[in-house]
């Protein structure tokens, strides 16, 4: 029988007190065997009991490492695991995300049966409140995550990104690692090189995991405000990733306060944008609702708001603070098709 391949297990953290305890667990409950396994939980200098914790792990288990990350950001985190790997597959995971038992095996599976050079599964985002569930059902929404596969689809599919991902050790070394310019949007980033070096993302469903949302309208809107602004430096960059859900908050933006001025000119003219949205907002939202539990339906059409508004928002910004990427006619056409070679399975 052929050895299964060692695996190492690549997890940032920074603060994560909450949460690192049973991300760990189920990494443990993981029925991949154990003398193949690495773990390498890579700390961003918490301030909380989060080494702590990890430290006692290790004392438990030998294959866990704590790892310092004095940059503090993912990018550089990832790096550190990748340069200290022993493994031969990597696998990202994130400490606010607990994993289905054979997560690891079919992460290794995909890899070595699909020809992908990088799986990922579904996030099934879940709350732990009022707040936090209503979140969870927008940002696992068409409405809320556009075309994002990997926030909603049930099938296996070509896509241009993952959640989290796996890779074999020297796919990552071939592309130079994680790009550490990039605060958010680094693992988008590394994905279009990935793409552009003639690799394969695939999205499968049979790789499961639960993601613990942010808690809070003000914690959401910081996270997509981030999302949106470090989008314009990945543009920069790739002008040629640009994707049609990248556009929409950013003109909805632009279209809100233009409709503001209107009010003033043409109030016929200046109504036409927001009651659009409220009426899109408001089906969306009953749809979502209707699904997944209609005490949810007050909050919703909220929690679609911030997230359109502070994606929008942010990604502003970062045209202020990054400038403007070229954005040639191809790509914006390019934009509103499925990443070149990227092929549903069931269309091969």
């Amino acid at each position: 029988m052929t050895q299964m391949p060692r695996v190492t297990i690549i997890v940032p953290i920074r603060n994560e007190e909450r949460y690192i305890a049973q991300c760990l667990d189920s990494i443990l409950a993981n029925d991949y065997p154990k003398d193949r396994l690495e773990v390498l939980v890579i700390d961003g200098m918490s301030t909380d009991r989060s080494q702590k914790i990890v430290q006692e792990y290790a004392r438990r288990y030998p294959f866990i490492r704590l790892l310092n990350n004095p940059k503090r950001i993912q990018s550089s985190a990832l790096n550190i695991g990748i340069h200290e790997a022993k493994g031969d597959v990597i696998i990202r995971m994130d400490a606010h995300t607990t994993y289905a038992s054979d997560y690891i095996r079919q992460c290794v599976t995909l890899l070595q049966t699909t020809g992908a050079t990088n799986v990922g599964g579904v996030q099934y985002a879940v709350g732990t409140g009022y707040i936090s569930n209503a979140i969870a059902i927008a940002t696992t929404s068409p409405f809320g995550a556009g075309d994002a596969q990997f926030r909603y689809s049930n099938r296996e599919k070509w896509v241009d990104t993952v959640y989290l991902g796996a890779w074999y050790k020297r796919t990552l070394e071939a592309l130079g690692g994680f790009n550490e310019e990039w605060v958010v949007n680094e693992d988008y980033e590394l994905n279009h090189r990935l793409r552009k070096a003639g690799g394969k993302v695939l999205l499968s469903p049979n790789i499961r995991c639960k993601y613990y949302v942010r808690g809070s309208l003000k914690a959401l809107a910081y996270q997509y405000f981030r999302y949106g602004l470090w989008k314009v430096k990945t543009l920069k960059a790739h002008p040629d990733s640009l994707r049609w859900r990248q556009l929409v908050p950013p003109v909805f933006v632009f279209s809100l306060i233009a409709s503001i001025i209107f009010l003033h000119i043409f109030w016929m003219v200046g109504i036409i944008i927001p009651s659009f949205y409220v009426i899109a907002n408001l089906v969306a939202s009953f749809w979502a609702a209707q699904h997944r539990g209609w005490q949810y339906l007050p909050l919703l059409p909220f929690v679609f708001a911030t997230i359109h508004l502070s994606w929008g928002i942010g990604f502003w910004a970062g045209l202020v603070r990054f400038g403007v990427p070229h954005i040639s006619l191809r790509s914006l056409i390019h934009a509103f098709r499925k990443p070149e070679g990227q092929l549903d399975n069931e269309q091969e």
